[in-house]
């Protein structure tokens, strides 16, 4: 059975740090006094406020910095000398789940939000803004399952065949990351259209999305295939790119051959194929160096199998 613990690691895949954010940003300029500052902060109830000098991001001062402003006992200073320049920020379009990992590394209590095209600041993020926003789309998504009526049983039971598979596939492209991340939500909504069981969709997001990143991250591009019936889905990515010398390796937690600047952006954390593995009944990784890489997963869709988990060394 599915937990609530279970939906939120879902959400948290599938929620983008746009979703729930504050877009409504109390902001101060470079120029502007402390004081002003002090009085924005007040009227307001907030801690940090970002520093914006036209539409783009020049600081950000919190709470801390008024207070050693105070506490010097200076004059008609201005926010620039005060002000923490180059701040950690979050793109809008990364998932919510490195925002999280992101307060988990810098303990820090806001982070400016930017548009990762134009560069300009769209709104500021906190850890009560990621609770609220991921409890709210928890209500909307329970809401409706309630009212959904249609199961995966009918759609196949429906139709006259030996047997049926529904196919769906997809174009990836590598180093996209403004789309990254869209053949799995698009295949987690069709999958909740045929009425799958809520833990086998979890679980299909969470793998395929991984995969995705990986193709997205470390590849020029590839192909993701969806195929599901009523005994399981099945999902085979492969992908055009310099292929994994050591599997063993790449399948251990924490480790990465990402890039700096892919790790700057919330990406390649080393975790990906471990939580493949842990949300798939079976799983299989073909790789050839300079070539590419061949993932394929199943997860057990069928009544008979939902109590049983496969053996993954146990699969010839």
């Amino acid at each position: 059975m599915e937990t609530r613990l279970d939906k939120t690691l879902e959400i948290l895949f599938e929620l983008k740090v746009g979703d729930a954010m504050k877009k409504d940003v109390v902001t101060v300029g470079p120029d502007d006094s402390m004081g002003k500052l002090n009085e924005e902060m007040s009227i307001h109830r907030i801690s940090g406020v970002p520093v914006v000098e036209g539409k783009k991001l020049a600081g950000i001062i919190s709470i801390s910095d008024l207070i050693a402003w105070l506490t010097a006992g200076v004059k008609d200073s201005k926010v620039r000398e005060w002000m923490v320049k180059d701040p950690q920020c979050l793109y809008a379009d990364q998932p919510l789940i490195h925002a999280i990992k992101r307060f988990d590394q810098l303990r820090f209590g806001r982070f400016p939000v930017l548009d990762r095209e134009s560069g300009e600041l769209v709104g500021i993020i906190t850890n009560g803004d990621i609770i609220l926003g991921t409890l709210k789309k928890l209500e909307q998504d329970y809401n409706e399952e309630e009212v959904r009526q249609y199961r995966a049983s009918h759609f196949f039971e429906d139709i006259n065949a030996d047997h049926l598979d529904l196919t769906l596939a997809f174009i990836i492209s590598g180093k996209d990351f403004d789309h990254a991340g869209r053949a799995s939500t698009t295949m987690k909504k069709n999958l909740k259209r045929l009425g799958l069981q809520p833990d086998i969709i979890r679980r299909a997001a969470i793998a395929s999305y991984e995969a995705e990143m990986n193709v997205v991250i470390y590849t020029d591009g590839g192909t993701m295939k969806f195929t599901v019936n009523d005994e399981k889905l099945t999902i085979i990515v492969k992908d055009r790119g310099p292929g994994i010398e050591n599997i063993e390796l790449a399948m251990q937690e924490g480790y990465t051959t990402a890039e700096p600047w892919v790790r700057e952006l919330g990406f390649g954390a080393g975790m990906g194929l471990p939580n493949i593995k842990k949300c798939s009944d079976f799983m299989d990784l073909q790789s050839v160096v300079g070539e590419g890489t061949t993932l394929k997963i199943e997860i057990m869709t069928g009544v008979h199998n939902e109590t049983k988990r496969i053996n993954p060394e146990a699969r010839s």
